[in-house]
């Protein structure tokens, strides 16, 4: 499975209501980081199918989502278990760092 698109109608679908955790990342197609660690995301999706979802809010795309979470910096990575925020971290980071938001949580 990869990444799944996270729009203001699916996000309490996916996200807020979904049995295992979501980790999201807000992001935007002119943010270089972004880019950078979007395949990684993707690489983490897979490697996790089943045990945690992985999502993008495309913040230009769906600016209340973003408004709504507080998002004031791209890449935001923000991890959700139980319809309620577990964990965060701002800006790319390499995969082990994106690993240890979860790990403890699936």
């Amino acid at each position: 499975m990869s990444c799944l698109t996270i729009t203001e109608g699916n996000f309490e679908s996916e996200v807020l209501k979904s049995d295992i955790p979501v980790l999201i990342d807000f992001w935007a197609a002119w943010c270089g980081p972004c880019k950078m660690i979007g395949p990684v995301l993707e690489q983490i999706a897979i490697e996790y199918s089943g045990r945690l979802k992985v999502g993008k809010v495309n913040v230009d795309d769906n600016g209340s989502l973003a408004q709504q979470h507080g998002i004031t910096s791209i890449p935001a990575l923000i991890l959700y278990k139980n319809g309620g925020i577990a964990a965060q971290k701002n800006g790319a980071a390499p995969k082990h760092d994106i690993e240890s938001l979860f790990k403890n949580l699936i």
